[in-house]
Order: C-alpha cells, then sequence, then structure tokens
C-alpha cells in the first residue's frame, strides 16, 4: 500500500495522473458552503458553551470522591443559589467540578462545605476559585486583539513574501473557512470554550497558513515564465502546483495527527482534564479542515482572483485561441483526408467497371469468332468457296478487329 501511495504521489508530481482540483473548484466551493452553513444552524440551535473564564463566576472542585455522580452537587447548588443552574463536569475517575454564577464569600463557604458532606470527603478536598467579570471581559477583549493582530501581521508578510496581495486574500479566505469550520465543529460537540480552545484555535491558523504557503510557493515556482510559452494557461499550472504538493499535505496531516488525537483520546476519555481536550480539540478539527482548504480551497481562490489580470487573461486568451486553432486544423486534416479517400475509392471503381467492360467486349468478340470459324465445312469466314486450311483457322481466331478487317476485304473481293 505504501509503494502504491507513493507511486500515486510520482505520478501528480510528473503529470501523469491529475486531480481535477482547479478545474472542479466550483464543486468544492460548494461542499464547503454546505459544510459551513450546516455548521452554524447547529451551532445556532445548541449555542455556545463559555467557560468561567469569560462569563465569570464561582468553582469548585471535589477531589478523592467514590461516586462522581452529578445530581448531589446540583441539589447543593439549587439549595443555595435557586434558579441557577450549574456546569457540572467530572475530571478524570474521581473529581467533580461544580462552576456557578458569582457568590459571595459566605456562600463559597458554606456550598463548599455542603460540597463535602454530599460527596463524604474531608472539607480540605474541596477548592474554590473566583473569576470577576472585569477579569473575563479583559480576557475575550485581549483574545480578539490576538487574533485580528495575528491576521494582519500574516497577511502583509503573505503579500511581501509573494509580491502580490492577490495570494495574500486567498490565504486569508482559506483561512476564514478552516476558523469557521473548527469553532462550529468545537460548538456542535459541546465542548466548553476556555482560553486553552483560543491558543488551539491560534495554533490552527499557523498551520493552515503554512500549509498554504507551501502550495503557494510551488504555484509562483511553476509560473515563473507562464507568459513565455503557449502550452498551459495559469490554471493549468496552479492545478499542477497543487497536484505536486498534494501527497506532501496529506502525509504531513496524518504525522501531525497522531498524536493530537492520542492526547484528544487521552484528555476527553481517559483523564477528563479540561485543558488538553479543549486544545486537542481544536487542533484535531483544524488540521482535518487547514489541509482541505490549503490543497482544493486557496488554488481556486487564487485562480479566480488573478484571472483577470491584464497579463494573465491576454496569456489565457492567447492559449486557447492557439488550441482551438489546432483542434480546427486536425478537424480539417482529417476532412480532407476523407475526402481525398472518397475521390481514390470512386476512381477505382470507375476503372474497374471499364476494365470489367472490356474483358466483356473482348470475350463477346471472341465468341463471335468462333462462331464464324465454325461454320459448314468448305466456307472461310463466312463465305462459299472458303479454304480449310490451318491457316485460315488461325486468321479465324484472332481478336475481333482482325476478323472485321478480313470480313471487309473478302466482301472488296466479291
Amino acid at each position: 500500500m505504501t509503494a502504491t501511495f507513493a507511486r500515486f504521489g510520482n505520478d501528480l508530481h510528473d503529470g501523469r495522473r491529475t486531480v481535477p482540483i482547479v478545474t472542479r473548484r466550483r464543486t468544492w466551493y460548494l461542499f464547503s458552503l454546505v459544510l459551513v452553513v450546516l455548521l452554524v444552524i447547529f451551532s445556532v440551535l445548541r449555542g455556545p458553551n463559555l467557560g468561567i473564564e469569560f462569563t465569570g463566576g464561582s468553582e469548585f472542585q471535589v477531589a478523592g470522591v467514590a461516586d462522581t455522580e452529578q445530581t448531589s452537587a446540583r441539589d447543593v447548588i439549587r439549595d443555595h443559589v435557586p434558579g441557577n443552574e450549574p456546569k457540572i463536569s467530572v475530571l478524570g475517575g474521581s473529581a467533580v467540578r461544580v462552576q456557578t454564577e458569582q457568590l459571595d464569600s459566605a456562600q463559597t463557604a458554606a456550598v463548599a462545605s455542603d460540597l463535602a458532606e454530599a460527596y463524604g470527603v474531608p472539607a480540605e478536598s474541596v477548592s474554590t476559585s473566583y473569576i470577576g467579570p472585569v477579569w473575563s471581559g479583559d480576557v475575550t477583549q485581549k483574545m480578539m486583539r490576538g487574533v485580528v493582530v495575528f491576521l494582519a501581521l500574516v497577511a502583509t508578510m503573505m503579500a511581501l513574501y509573494f509580491r502580490n496581495l492577490k495570494s495574500s486574500l486567498a490565504a486569508m479566505a482559506a483561512l476564514v473557512h478552516d476558523m469557521l469550520v473548527t469553532a462550529g465543529v468545537y460548538l456542535v460537540v459541546g465542548f466548553e470554550i476556555t482560553p486553552g480552545t483560543v491558543i488551539g484555535f491560534l495554533t490552527v491558523m499557523g498551520y493552515s497558513l503554512y500549509d498554504t504557503i507551501v502550495v503557494f510557493d510551488k504555484v509562483r515556482e511553476n509560473t515563473a515564465d507562464l507568459v513565455e510559452q503557449r502550452s498551459s494557461i495559469f490554471a493549468d499550472q496552479v492545478q499542477r502546483a497543487a497536484n505536486q504538493t498534494l501527497v506532501r499535505s496529506i502525509n504531513t496531516s496524518v504525522v501531525a495527527l497522531l498524536p493530537v488525537g492520542a492526547i484528544l483520546f487521552i484528555g476527553a476519555f481517559l483523564l477528563g482534564a479540561g485543558t488538553l481536550k479543549d486544545i486537542s480539540l481544536a487542533l484535531f478539527i483544524g488540521i482535518i479542515a487547514g489541509t482541505y482548504s490549503s490543497v482544493f480551497l486557496a488554488p481556486g481562490f487564487l485562480v479566480d482572483l488573478r484571472r483577470r489580470e491584464p497579463a494573465i487573461a491576454a496569456h489565457t486568451a492567447s492559449v486557447l485561441r492557439t488550441r482551438r486553432g489546432e483542434e480546427s486544423s486536425v478537424a480539417e486534416d482529417g476532412a480532407a483526408q476523407d475526402r481525398r479517400g472518397a475521390r481514390t475509392a470512386i476512381t477505382e471503381s470507375a476503372s474497374e467497371d471499364a476494365d470489367a467492360r472490356t474483358d466483356v467486349g473482348t470475350v463477346g468478340d471472341e465468341a463471335a469468332a468462333d462462331v464464324l470459324d465454325t461454320d459448314e465445312p468448305g466456307t472461310r469466314n463466312g463465305h462459299p468457296g472458303g479454304s480449310t486450311a490451318p491457316d485460315s483457322v488461325g486468321r479465324g481466331r484472332q481478336p475481333r478487329r482482325t476478323t472485321r478487317r478480313d470480313r471487309g476485304t473478302g466482301g472488296g473481293a466479291r
């Protein structure tokens, strides 16, 4: 299987096989659009699960419990804070985390004592923490600012590196797709959005841009002498670059997904560690989305953004005219050959008919001569007094024109 995949990669790189990435780019656009719309719909219906770092409130962690059932913690919170629905989660196999709205010092102490009693653990096994709304608002603001600054710096860097703003815009469009898909899956799954999630998103952005830069760098290499040749257009060279980097992107993604998947499994199912599963889920979905967009979306975006540039448009029109001219010449040559073949066949048929008529005439003349030569004895060419000598017989079996001349001579003698 490895050898087959390697041979597949070599065929893509050498051009012996082609995946229709750019030629069918509208299919990939439609697939991504449908996916994003579905994720947005389900995300809106489910709603975001913001962590306490963004909403503020009080948090209690009960360690060393024998039973991690959540009913006891929910009853304790409702007794102290009626109308409040706490967020309860299990950490590992022996800890329970309870998050509520903001509580004062007296309420916090009372809740901690009742939780220890409900789960049958010492009071020291219950830890409390408090996050105020000011701190959570500051975290949210800094997160948004960091994302905007990151995008601006990366877009500027890519525009300078490729010396083309449209390449940067295409990469940013693919990145937006990755962020929407990652956030949508994250919201649909229902994992809590924490600062660890933000770190995962930023990491995904960096990975997606890295893969896109690799593809675009190959595009720049393939299109360095684009206008100097007439065999391929800009879209052909972009598709060739995407095919040449396809296997590399897949291999890189698989290598990255293996450890991230292991961390996600351990954090979500074995340890129940919130930070591990928050980061790993964002990374896992983001790597898959980034690989897909870098190969199947970004090249198409680049073609659509640059195909109307004067130099590229003129070159594309020239190459297409050349291709249409060659096709017309091939068609005309084929038609001319067919006409010549038809004329040859007609000529040969006419010649065969003429030969056939000549053969029939010759046979008829010979038959007539035989009849004349076999008349009654004592006649020569049908006239009385003819000789039956061998030379007379020989002259009677000559072709028609000789027979006629002899007959004419005989008539004159009479």
